[in-house]
């Protein structure tokens, strides 16, 4: 059979394995989940459906508000450095150096370590018996050990530095990609002007990469919202104290596993979770529009 000639149904017989781990593994447990979110179902099965009873519910759980105000103030807190660090340390190593290469790959080698190693690694350095409340003590800046892991703002902020570290690499090898498409005849058009590189960096690179900022922006900030492992691991499992520093995602965790776990409600958490992640997405696909058509 030549390749003009093919049947119609070939094309579909190509794409079949691909759509039927789509179909499985995505939209099934994602219209079970909106179908989940308007029933009182348990983890052991069963439920009726209550309509928008979960929702009531959620609007008048403490819990869901905390972990909302945590999920939000922490893609506030590390969207700007995650936009930011990636670009300038993209700057630095696309410089073609003897040994760059080992700096390129010490970036991104977070990027591939499992979560868990991460949050063991960085649990023993916060730790209050840890290497860095040993170092601080040590040079008499502090007294008593720094309670990273068990005060309710800094365990969040020590969160957020383990997902900006982590995600440096990632970010940064995005850029490189953009920065190879920047033409080179700008910036020497640039320096010709008796421009600097502080001066070529914003007048050129800058307007050059801005629709790749958005998109390093928008996946932070879905990232960011998502945030469960770095919270999970350091606080270990609880949260915080008094669960103070829970997640969205953490929440949805703690409400819907376990043999008393409240299904609908957490199906329920998890729809609000996906609008909100698609709103982003949203945002994100407009302002990169308005960036093609300057």
């Amino acid at each position: 059979m030549s390749v003009g000639h093919h049947r119609s149904y070939t094309p579909w017989l190509f794409l079949l394995p691909g759509l039927a781990v789509v179909i499985t593994f995505s939209l099934v447990p994602f219209v079970n989940m909106l179908v989940l979110a308007f029933t009182n179902a348990t983890a052991l099965g069963g439920g009726r459906f209550t309509g928008f009873a979960n929702f009531q519910r959620m609007l008048d759980d403490p819990k869901f508000w905390v972990a909302l105000r945590n999920s939000s103030l922490y893609l506030v807190c590390i969207v700007p450095p995650l936009v930011v660090l990636p670009l300038l340390i993209a700057l630095l190593v696309q410089k073609k150096l003897p040994g760059i290469t080992f700096f390129r790959t010490a970036f991104f080698t977070p990027v591939i370590a499992s979560a868990v190693v991460v949050g063991l690694i960085w649990t023993w350095l916060l730790d209050s018996q840890g290497l860095v409340n040993t170092v601080l003590r040590a040079l008499g800046w502090v007294s008593r050990p720094v309670p990273f892991l068990t005060d309710e703002w800094l365990l969040l902020f020590s969160a957020m530095l383990v997902t900006v570290w982590k995600g440096l690499g990632y970010y940064m090898i995005i850029y490189l990609a953009a920065l190879g498409n920047v033409p080179a005849d700008l910036h020497e058009a640039a320096q010709v002007d008796g421009a600097g590189p502080i001066r070529r960096f914003f007048a050129v690179t800058v307007p050059a990469l801005r629709p790749t900022m958005v998109l390093v922006a928008a996946l932070s900030a879905v990232n960011g919202f998502r945030v469960f492992s770095e919270i999970y691991l350091l606080s270990g499992g609880s949260g915080g104290p008094g669960g103070a520093d829970t997640s969205l995602v953490m929440l949805i965790q703690q409400t819907g596993t376990g043999l008393t776990g409240n299904v609908g409600y957490a199906s329920a958490l998890s729809l609000v979770l996906f609008v909100i992640t698609l709103g982003l997405l949203l945002i994100t696909l407009r302002l990169n529009r308005r960036e093609e058509a300057l």
